[in-house]
């Protein structure tokens, strides 16, 4: 008997079923793969970061969104379908489609680490979004220290890399006009 090869579905499958669907999944080449929960600490950081931005980018064509939001990448060799914690999206928001819940152009992603994607997120989830053009800051947030880790594009398309360790600490969002305050980041989360 030959062995048993993993389903693969189209891209536009996945689509349809995800927004049938009560719990969230990611797509990449063919394969789905299920989100897990989030705890108290990561949605209220979440939440913070929404807050935080949003009120900042009010008054300009800025939209910050949470977790809900997929975000598309798509190359000749790759699909991919994910949902970043947050992402701020500027000026001419594009979407693959009439549904508007696919975002093809973020300026801004953010994703809160948590134990189980902190490698992922790091990584090939990183080198996905660095391929959209348009996104000009990725940042990750440690749920568990006070720790928030960005990568900036330059113009010459390489990442800049710094930390924030400190509550006092402020972090200039050039790309969208304003400034992150860690220790509003970290707004009633207990270490």
């Amino acid at each position: 008997m030959p062995a048993q090869q993993d389903p693969q579905i189209s891209a536009q499958a996945y689509l349809q079923q995800e927004r049938a669907a009560a719990a969230k999944s990611e797509y990449f080449n063919g394969e789905v793969f299920a989100m897990a929960g989030a705890s108290r600490r990561h949605n209220q950081i979440t939440s913070n970061l929404v807050v935080a931005l949003g009120s900042q980018l009010v008054a300009r064509d800025c939209s910050v969104l949470a977790s809900d939001m997929k975000v598309r990448t798509h190359t000749r060799e790759a699909d991919k379908y994910s949902y970043p914690d947050v992402v701020v999206a500027c000026d001419d928001e594009q979407y693959e489609d009439e549904e508007e819940d696919v975002l093809l152009n973020p300026r801004m992603v953010i994703e809160v680490l948590s134990k189980s994607t902190e490698a992922y997120d790091r990584g090939l989830k990183f080198f996905h979004y660095q391929l959209i053009p348009s996104l000009q800051d990725y940042l990750l947030v440690t749920q568990h220290y006070c720790r928030l880790e960005h990568y900036q594009r330059r113009a010459d398309n390489q990442w800049v890399y710094s930390e924030f360790h400190a509550l006092t600490d402020e972090l200039e969002l050039s790309s969208l006009g304003c400034r992150l305050k860690v220790a509003d980041v970290y707004r009633r989360v207990k270490f």
